[in-house]
């Protein structure tokens, strides 16, 4: 187990790495100069050689991005533009309100992908299963930014059952919950159609098993079998699906911070990419992408260590 988990974060490290070298890569071929649009059109030639110098874009490309890897290795993202803060603390400011966010959105993909995943399985065929086979291609069809809309006008608007925009008041877990919960369902009711249909096919698969006729066989009920036995091997494929669809999560969320007018990584990437403030984009996308190979790594860990096949396949 523990060589196979040194794996998984070696190749880990690898893909951040990698990422790194991209995200250096697109931000450098962007078109604009971040030092010209942070002053502003009235600013001189000599201020604006000033910052670009301050900034390191007058160093060559190589020599930048030596810099950059090797000040993102100690932690040290650069400061601000504009403010002339350290990077990495605008940009842990708004990680809590993301982290809310797409903990919300797993666990309304979670709480309902599963269930309906497992009656699906356990109906096959009948109308329970059309139904939920309907609805799980329906809301995958559906884009996020769609969902947040109409989410939006019908209870915020409309009905008036929840708030339409912010976070919530600060220090009030009930405010901030109510203002969680539109978000949080735009971005994961996409995700509970994905666990619903994966929750189903490894379902039936799992039910098909010799082991689960000898559990029939000695004369368990149906309910036990479903859940004691089929469902603790029919969840993995599930554990992998929602480590990826992290990714997906965190990339709806910018649409759903923007429309709920939410504090987040997402609005504040949109927001530094509207001024050209290169060190916070980089910065906060930099950071998502490491907190995206870590969660996946921690899936695969976890499936490891709860299926032998998959560290055996790594032998």
């Amino acid at each position: 187990m523990l060589r196979y988990a040194l794996k998984r974060l070696g190749l880990g490290i690898v893909i951040v790495s990698v990422a790194m070298m991209m995200l250096f890569a697109m931000v450098y071929v962007i078109p604009g100069d971040p030092a010209s649009v942070a002053l502003g059109p009235r600013a001189t030639p000599q201020m604006i050689e000033a910052l670009r110098a301050r900034m390191g874009l007058d160093q060559p490309i190589w020599m930048q991005f030596l810099k950059f890897y090797t000040s993102a290795i100690r932690g040290d993202l650069g400061t601000e533009v504009l403010s002339g803060r350290q990077v990495l603390d605008v940009v842990f400011e708004q990680v809590p309100f993301t982290l809310a966010l797409i903990a919300g959105a797993i666990s309304w993909s979670v709480l309902l992908g599963i269930p309906l995943g497992c009656i699906a399985a356990v109906r096959r065929g009948g109308f329970v299963d059309r139904v939920v086979g309907i609805l799980s291609v329906a809301v995958i069809a559906l884009p996020s930014f769609v969902i947040a809309i109409y989410s939006l006008l019908i209870f915020a608007v409309a009905l008036r059952w929840l708030p339409a925009i912010g976070a919530g008041e600060p220090g009030n877990p009930k405010s901030q919950l109510m203002a969680l919960i539109l978000p949080s369902l735009a971005v994961g009711l996409g995700w509970v159609g994905y666990i619903a249909r994966m929750v189903r096919a490894s379902m039936l698969e799992t039910l098909e098993a010799s082991h689960i006729r000898t559990a029939r066989a000695f004369g368990l009920t149906d309910r036990r079998i479903t859940y004691s036995y089929a469902l603790r091997i029919a969840i993995l494929p599930t554990i992998t699906l929602l480590g990826v669809g992290i990714g997906h999560m965190l990339s709806s969320s910018v649409f759903a911070e923007i429309v709920f007018a939410r504090p987040g990584i997402g609005k504040l990437v949109y927001e530094a990419i509207s001024v050209r403030n290169y060190p916070i984009v980089t910065g906060a996308v930099l950071v998502t992408t490491v907190f995206f190979v870590v969660v996946n790594v921690l899936a695969d860990i976890v499936i490891g260590a709860l299926d032998p096949r998959v560290r055996a396949s790594f032998d």
